[in-house]
């Protein structure tokens, strides 16, 4: 009997390479492949504004890095005797506003100079519910724990998701010709605002995202909503919460990611830095026994192997730990 609905996933060609420069941004699930794509040795830069949730945040963010912004004091808030940025995630904040856009702008260069070189950008799209502040109806990327009563919620439209990334893509596309845009919708289940709410949210991200791949040559879609939701479908591939998809999961989506969006002629190497890691992992019985003296050897030879073969790759740590 067959118990799982699967589908399949199309490929995306050209493919992300070992060779390509990858900038990641958006929900907590971002940080799940980004994770996963950084523990594979891809050269990538994961959510430098920090976890975003809705559309309008994210253009916001990209816009100010093609605008090579700065940030100031002036872009900070203080809130219970911490500084925070309306634009940012609270990794971002602390008790000293110098620290704060030390970090902000530091993250913010690294940004504008990826950007700028990309072959592509990954962008995974939470929730179409976004946050103003009452005061001056500012857009916010968090809330940051400030009371509920300063804000306002509103359900964006497709129109205006469109309107915001269109423009955003238009400029993108004059700065860097070559990049390539992955578009995902989060499977993460956002039951906060409701589960109708939450369906509802979903739909409307999955409409304007389908509207911008079919506009647009070198936009793609990657299905992680669906292989969660329609294929997996059922809770015990949840966390505790019943919200966010467990390891079990993930993993099932890395699988295809893997399948489908990685280039083939990188799936060898992914597969080899895959079985190093898996040694990096290994705890041996007896460290100081000769068979797993010859372990480290045989790993940290294939290590150096692939350093010569493949130098852009950051293996450095890799054959420190096991020389």
């Amino acid at each position: 009997m067959q118990f799982h609905l699967s589908f399949p996933v199309d490929t995306i060609e050209p493919g992300i390479q070992y060779t390509d420069k990858v900038m990641l941004m958006g929900s907590c699930f971002a940080e799940e492949i980004g994770a996963k794509l950084q523990e594979h040795r891809f050269n990538t830069l994961l959510n430098p504004h920090g976890i975003l949730f809705n559309p309008l945040s994210l253009t916001r963010a990209l816009t100010t890095y093609l605008d090579g912004k700065m940030y100031t004091r002036e872009d900070l808030f203080q809130h219970q005797d911490t500084w925070h940025s309306w634009d940012h995630h609270s990794r971002f904040s602390g008790t000293s506003p110098e620290a704060v856009l030390e970090q902000i702008n530091a993250s913010q260069q690294a940004a504008i100079q990826t950007l700028e070189q990309a072959d592509w950008l990954v962008l995974t799209l939470g929730s179409a519910h976004a946050y103003f502040l009452k005061e001056g109806s500012h857009l916010v990327g968090n809330c940051h724990k400030v009371p509920a009563a300063g804000f306002y919620k509103r359900l964006l439209t497709v129109e205006e998701i469109v309107t915001a990334l269109d423009n955003m893509m238009h400029r993108l596309f004059f700065r860097n010709r070559k990049v390539n845009i992955l578009f995902t919708v989060s499977p993460v289940r956002y039951v906060r605002d409701g589960v109708v709410e939450n369906n509802l949210s979903k739909a409307v991200l999955l409409q304007a995202v389908h509207h911008m791949v079919n506009k647009f040559s070198r936009l793609w879609y990657f299905p992680a909503y669906e292989l969660v939701i329609d294929d997996l479908r059922d809770y015990r591939f949840y966390k505790e919460d019943m919200v966010h998809p467990n390891e079990t999961a993930v993993n099932y989506v890395w699988d295809h990611v893997v399948k489908s969006a990685i280039h083939s002629g990188s799936q060898p190497l992914l597969h080899t830095i895959a079985d190093i890691n898996r040694a990096a992992q290994h705890r041996p019985f007896n460290p100081e026994s000769g068979q797993h003296q010859q372990f480290r050897r045989t790993y940290a030879a294939k290590v150096k192997q692939l350093m010569q073969a493949h130098p852009y790759l950051q293996l450095n740590d890799l054959h420190d730990f096991f020389m």
